[in-house]
């Protein structure tokens, strides 16, 4: 029976309803009547139809089960504090210190942060369509929108969901596969987000340690063009992340996205690769139509391999494509919507070289004692 339990998975934590330690009783009779009690997080919680379906579904499945009755109850003070410390994974949470699991030592989690010098780059569509590809490919992915002020990832991806809050743990909503938190879910419609300075660097921390990711294998970062507050923030709330720098092809743009990488030389951290977008319009004969001109993602690319010295490549051109623009506005990225189209091609490679980079070693203890 609690085989059968710990198949269903709470549909806002998404993790097993027994390893929560929400089933607080279980009961069968001679006859094979089942009672289960099933403790919810808030008494308010949205999904406990769902619940209490998932629930009476596993448990009808047991041989020899004749009836199932499902009755939720709600956790008590102390039961959410272990829950809180199941999350985070710790025992006894309340007074435990805030950290960053992604920047802790141990952390396979690969953290990118998409940069650009400025806006109007089509940053926040790629970051989506990358998260949405990878996921798509398996991988446990999150993202995080770090753009403040223009937040669009929740548009951009069709995340219609809310956080849930338990106590001082929040649980992301999940669209397409991707966890995602961002601060358009948060603000009232229309509402402007006037942070500066501290503030800033605050809801990005908060972002990063209050919001439950669980285990990921790829953290992506959406980050507000330019090299303000917010990407000096990220580079030291996540020592180990990488730089994926945005540009398109015209110089102007490119010239700000090389500033825009140079801020890894001076916060450590590296830099993956450069893409460029928007880098022509196919053309019904086959040919190429180079709206914003050429060569800026290599320019951008050959600048920052020669003031780091190491490696910087090219790493995708992406062409315009009606295609993305459609899926943007749908909320349906045109990875999914479109995934044979030029653009999401090129996208969903991407996606692929960038799941596929094994976590560095930087940072990270190795077992190695001196002889």
């Amino acid at each position: 029976m609690r085989a059968a339990l710990s198949s269903v998975l709470d549909p806002e934590i998404r993790r097993p309803i027994t390893e929560l330690g929400m089933v607080s009783s279980l009961e069968v009779s001679a006859a094979g009547a089942v009672v289960v009690e099933v403790l919810l997080t808030t008494s308010g919680c949205p999904l406990r139809d769902t619940l209490q379906r998932d629930v009476t579904e596993a448990v009808s499945g047991v041989e020899g089960v004749s009836a199932v009755q499902v009755e939720l109850g709600v956790m008590n003070d102390e039961q959410r504090s272990a829950l809180r410390g199941v999350l985070r994974g710790q025992s006894g949470s309340s007074g435990a210190e805030r950290d960053v699991p992604f920047a802790r030592p141990g952390s396979l989690t690969r953290v990118y942060c998409v940069a650009s010098g400025k806006g109007g780059v089509g940053k926040s569509t790629l970051t989506v369509n990358l998260a949405v590809a990878m996921a798509r490919d398996g991988l446990r992915v999150g993202l995080v929108d770090a753009d403040v002020h223009g937040f669009s990832v929740p548009g951009l991806l069709g995340a219609t969901g809310r956080p849930v809050k338990i106590d001082d743990v929040v649980i992301p909503p999940v669209a397409h596969g991707v966890k995602v938190i961002s601060m358009g879910m948060v603000v009232p419609d229309g509402q402007p987000v006037m942070h500066r300075g501290p503030l800033l660097h605050r809801a990005l921390q908060q972002f990063l340690t209050e919001v439950h990711f669980g285990d990921l294998d790829v953290l992506l970062l959406d980050m507000p063009p330019g090299t303000g507050d917010v990407p000096i923030s990220a580079a030291q709330l996540l020592p180990g992340s990488e730089l994926l720098v945005v540009t398109t092809p015209q110089p102007a743009a490119a010239e700000v996205a090389h500033r825009s990488g140079g801020l890894a030389a001076r916060t450590g951290q590296g830099v993956v690769g450069v893409v460029e977008n928007m880098s022509w319009m196919p053309m019904p004969d086959g040919s190429r139509l180079e709206v914003f001109g050429s060569g800026g993602g290599a320019a951008v690319a050959e600048r920052l391999s020669r003031d780091s010295g190491t490696p910087v490549p090219l790493l995708a051109q992406v062409p315009l494509d009606v295609a993305v623009r459609e899926g943007g506005d749908a909320g349906t990225p045109v990875v999914l919507a479109a995934p044979d189209s030029p653009a999401a091609v090129v996208l969903s490679d991407l996606a692929r070289t960038l799941g596929r980079r094994a976590r560095g070693l930087a940072g990270r203890p190795l077992g190695v004692v001196p002889a």
